[in-house]
């Protein structure tokens, strides 16, 4: 049969990070590619013994349907950290769990934007995001990302020639893929030009309780006084990916829009899951085990970047993250960015091109690959790089 899709999705690709992986379940290969967490970061006992307690003493209710706005006291557990931590949230805000942060960012562009409409974003950006806002009909328009965050004057010349633009899509600390953080400068200026035209900032924080060195910058939510920021963030990189519980802290009356959204979709977030992370953050020791997390990856964010300084060619340049799980790394020119990819794959080294995280695919002119320090183990740090700077000089001859 010739099957019609909607035109929303007839031209959306498979993830290309997902393609990758389905070529690197090889035990042999050195998974540079996953935006993973390590698995040493989940608190196994602790979910055992707090998961065997919820379906002990609330079975029926755990395993029950729920509200669609999310289980009251992670809610409330949710508001109070986040307000504690990052300075998030005001009177006038409100709280919404979702399926995962995607799951945020996919509701917020469909509150906002009618297809057509434009969402502004760093270029690179999360590919998740990226064909979240293209599944629901929005244009993606991308600005130059710089090593402190957007190219400012080519953000305003977006806002004042995209009449349709309905949001600034931003992941404000560790950003995936390049791993800078946004400037404490650039977060101001960003919120500055969305209050002058009119634009919703979507502030994406996934990575912020990952910080392992420098200091940390103000989110630009905490400076939201007007009610233009919605700000999405997830327990995927501190408790567990595969749990998918995220959460929304936005404006009431946006809460009660993506609230009506997420009713078509799921109807509620997976309860059980929502009272586990309620019972971790409020019964143990929240902060010692987000500190266990940032002291693991600063160590293996460490080997990795000792062994780039070391193995990498001078013309192969690399970021230098102070938290989350990424480095962005760029070759020079005369290396063609598929075909170092595809023989690193070949070597059992498999990372990811930058055309994935590209807002225009069909025009992307750099020479940049993603990889994580994350989930190796630090023989395959060590290792990988070496394979990776090997091929670089190879292919620089």
């Amino acid at each position: 049969m010739d099957y019609r899709f909607s035109s929303s999705f007839a031209n959306l690709a498979p993830s290309a990070i997902r393609e990758i992986l389905k070529n690197a379940g090889d035990p042999s290969v050195i998974a540079f590619a996953a935006g993973n967490p390590n698995a040493a970061s989940f608190p196994l006992h602790d979910i055992r013994l707090l998961v065997s307690d919820i379906l002990e003493t609330k079975g029926p209710a755990a395993l029950q349907y729920g509200t669609t706005e999310g289980y009251t006291p992670l809610r409330e557990a949710v508001a109070k950290r986040q307000k504690e931590r990052f300075n998030v949230g005001r009177d006038f805000d409100d709280v919404l769990i979702t399926s995962g942060g995607q799951q945020a960012l996919e509701l917020a562009c469909r509150v906002f934007c009618d297809p057509g409409d434009a969402v502004i974003c760093e270029d690179p950006s999360f590919i998740g995001a990226l064909n979240a806002f293209r599944g629901v009909g929005a244009r993606v328009v991308g600005v130059p990302l710089e090593r402190d965050g957007m190219n400012i004057e080519a953000l305003e010349a977006k806002l004042k020639s995209e009449p349709r633009a309905r949001l600034i899509y931003v992941i404000t600390n560790f950003q995936n893929p390049a791993g800078v953080c946004t400037s404490l400068a650039k977060r101001r200026e960003i919120y500055r030009l969305a209050k002058q035209y009119g634009v919703m900032i979507l502030e994406d924080n996934p990575y912020g309780e990952l910080r392992f060195s420098g200091e940390d910058i103000p989110t630009i939510k905490s400076m939201d006084e007007e009610g233009i920021v919605v700000y999405a963030s997830s327990f995927s990189k501190i408790l567990s990916s595969g749990m998918r519980v995220g959460f929304a802290v936005a404006p009431k009356a946006v809460i009660a829009k993506m609230t009506v959204c997420k009713q078509t979709e799921d109807v509620h977030t997976n309860l059980l899951f929502q009272m586990l992370c309620h019972r971790f953050m409020t019964e143990r020791d929240f902060d010692a085990h987000v500190q266990s997390i940032r002291d693991l990856y600063r160590r293996k964010c460490g080997i990795m970047l000792d062994a780039m300084e070391f193995c990498f060619p001078a013309d192969v340049t690399f970021t230098r993250p102070e938290g989350g799980l990424f480095v962005w790394c760029t070759l020079p020119e005369k290396v063609d960015l598929l075909s170092f990819v595809k023989a690193a794959m070949e070597k059992k080294v498999a990372v990811v091109p930058g055309t994935a995280f590209a807002t225009d695919t069909q025009n992307y002119t750099a020479h940049s690959f993603r990889v994580t320090y994350a989930t190796p183990t630090d023989e395959q740090l060590a290792k990988g790089v070496g394979i990776l700077g090997e091929l670089a000089r190879e292919m620089m001859k």
